[in-house]
């Protein structure tokens, strides 16, 4: 598989990128103090963006011949006007509150979000951070203070301007406490005053963020963050009067949402369905070819029958089970809308609690990671298609990853894990308490990987392990408590933003988990913030990672790579391969955060199929 091609040989391949950034799907928990997302510079399996502390220029408008349909013109093989809808289903059984990433990232809900405002930055389909709602930005002397010109066209759907004030009165919202964000760890350490305004130390209209005039946006740093414009992906404002006006929910009801994004709200029914149209006074520059959205809520287990039926359009590969991803494969015409990508960088680890006996031993954690056969779980449990052995946290093709350069540390090696136990003073597991390994809800692939983990420390070390697959809420307090309350576990972490920070930063003192290395701290925080060659901040974060593998402060299993279904008829430049070869919908997805909105289009292929 070509996707499967480009990860085997990507560190060779890897482009150097600077300021790109992806979603808020980072794997469940926040990262502590620092700039939990955010894109900085870095190795990237995508393009170089533009040096955040260039003016960028926007885009050029894609080329199109057909029809004009609600201020753009359609390609010469689109369906008709009445075909351009996208459908989609939506998990119904999800705590979905809202439509807005400022008043919830993790209780926002439809397939489809995003849409109702620009972001002052995009991702392309190479993950290259283009102009959204701002042209340029720059940076001054200091690398302190970050100057954002917002596109002066863009206005809401009631004619009001959209302005700097928008920006401002939308970033103070989610630092204050009494809204409680559940996302305000993500610009902690990053913008001035905003830890403090969190906990209520200062006002909010103290944040370094403010309005220079209507259309220019200043956010001053506590430190140089040359990875601000690629955390600015997740900028898409609130409307100030609206949010004054109605509070932030007002996007909850179409009789007071409003919108200057790409798409309106039409139509909300709570667990059944939520329907987007195109905003005909939409101004920006990323048009939607699609006319409408239906977001259709139903249990993610019916995805495939509902795709398989012509219902839905497209269906993720999280919501693919096993026996579905098997006829997919075997079906010539399924497979062939199978498109494998990098998701959001995602990879599974082993983790433990190394501030106590026995795991404070780095003899037993370096024992425990040279017995997991990572080649042997892709090919019987996990499958090619779905994910590729992991040695170090960083997946191939993420900025400045070095997976290839770091594979022998934790690789499979049973003699020396039993030599190293032994080491450590239990002799063929003797006198080692048995373990449980805690598990994040995880599907039942992920179960089953985690029994032969068990099987192979019972076979090798002789150390008892217990399996055991927790809620949500049960892990995440538990690794969250301090100290933690979880000795051994395994969990999962995908960016937020494309720059090595975002990951590592996981891994710093006082955060997801308690490996503390205080040279790892420091060495991580100067690569964030270092301006210099960006060759040497590869280095610097690279080494990091180095120290992060070899003190074991977790035993990387694999690197999850993503199979989306999605019809034929979804066409598109966006939809087309990226530097790397690799054809997809890429993360962001169809969302205001990426540019597919402005490309993706249904073709005649469509035929009259049923709009419901």
């Amino acid at each position: 598989m070509q996707f499967a091609r480009f990860l085997r040989f990507s560190p060779a391949m890897v482009v150097l990128l600077l300021f790109s950034l992806v979603l808020a799907a980072c794997g469940g928990s926040a990262p502590a103090t620092t700039v939990p997302t955010t894109a900085p510079a870095a190795t990237q399996p995508t393009a170089a963006a533009p040096a955040a502390a260039e003016p960028t220029a926007a885009p050029a408008a894609e080329p199109a011949t057909g029809g004009t349909l609600n201020g753009v013109t359609l390609p010469a093989d689109a369906a008709p006007p009445e075909q351009q809808v996208y459908i989609v289903h939506y998990d119904n059984t999800a705590d979905f509150t809202t439509i807005d990433f400022y008043e919830s990232v993790y209780k926002r809900g439809g397939a489809i979000t995003d849409v109702l405002s620009d972001p002052l930055v995009r991702l392309d389909k190479n993950f290259k951070v283009q102009p959204g709602a701002a042209t340029e930005w720059s940076v001054d002397a200091s690398g302190l203070v970050w100057t954002f010109k917002l596109d002066p066209n863009l206005i809401w759907n009631d004619d009001t301007p959209v302005t700097a004030d928008d920006y401002v009165a939308t970033l103070r919202y989610g630092a204050d406490p009494k809204h409680a964000w559940d996302f305000t760890w993500f610009f902690q350490g990053v913008i001035k005053n905003w830890t403090e305004a969190v906990e209520g130390k200062v006002p909010v209209d103290q944040l370094g963020v403010s309005a220079v005039d209507a259309h220019t946006l200043a956010i001053t740093t506590v430190s140089p963050a040359p990875y601000l414009p690629a955390m600015m992906l997740y900028s898409s404002p609130l409307q100030k009067k609206a949010l004054e006006a109605h509070g932030g929910l007002y996007n909850s009801d179409p009789a007071t949402s409003v919108s200057s994004g790409p798409f309106v709200l039409k139509e909300w029914r709570k667990g059944d369905r939520l329907i987007y149209e195109a905003n005909p006074k939409y101004k920006g520059t990323n048009k939607p070819l699609i006319q409408k959205i239906i977001n259709i809520g139903a249990n993610v287990s019916s995805d495939f029958a509902a795709y398989q039926a012509g219902e839905i359009d497209f269906v993720a590969g999280a919501n693919l089970s096993p026996a579905d991803n098997e006829l997919i494969a075997a079906d010539p015409e399924l497979s062939k809308e199978s498109h494998s990508h990098y998701g959001d960088f995602r990879t599974d680890y082993l983790f433990f609690d190394n501030q106590n006996p026995p795991f404070n031993d780095l003899k037993v954690r370096q024992a425990f990671s040279h017995v997991i056969d990572r080649d042997a779980i892709i090919k019987s449990i996990i499958k090619p298609s779905q994910g590729i052995p992991a040695y170090s946290f960083l997946m191939p093709g993420f900025p400045d990853a070095n997976s290839q350069g770091l594979k022998d540390i934790q690789n499979y090696d049973p003699v020396k894990a039993k030599q190293l136990l032994a080491d450590a003073g239990f002799p063929d597991g003797k006198g080692f308490p048995k373990l449980t390994l805690w598990l994040r809800n995880e599907a039942p692939v992920r179960q089953a990987m985690a029994q032969a983990i068990a099987a192979s420390i019972k076979q090798n070390l002789n150390i008892d392990v217990e399996v055991s697959n927790k809620e949500n809420k049960t892990f995440n307090d538990a690794m969250n408590a301090k100290p933690p309350q979880i000795q051994f576990g395994m969990v999962s972490y995908g960016f937020d933003f494309l720059d090595p920070f975002n990951m590592l930063s996981v891994w710093l003192s006082g955060g997801r988990h308690n490996w503390s290395n205080t040279q790892f701290d420091d060495m991580v925080k100067k690569a964030a913030s270092f301006t210099g060659d960006p060759a040497q901040r590869t280095k610097m974060f690279q080494d990091a990672e180095q120290l992060l593998v070899s003190d074991v402060g977790g035993v990387f299993i694999y690197h999850r790579t993503v199979s989306d279904i999605y019809k034929p008829y979804l066409k598109g430049t966006e939809l087309e391969a990226d530097t790397n070869g690799v054809a997809a919908m890429h993360w962001p997805g169809y969302s205001g955060f990426g540019n597919l909105i402005g490309s993706m289009y249904i073709s005649k292929d469509v035929g009259n199929r049923q709009i419901p």
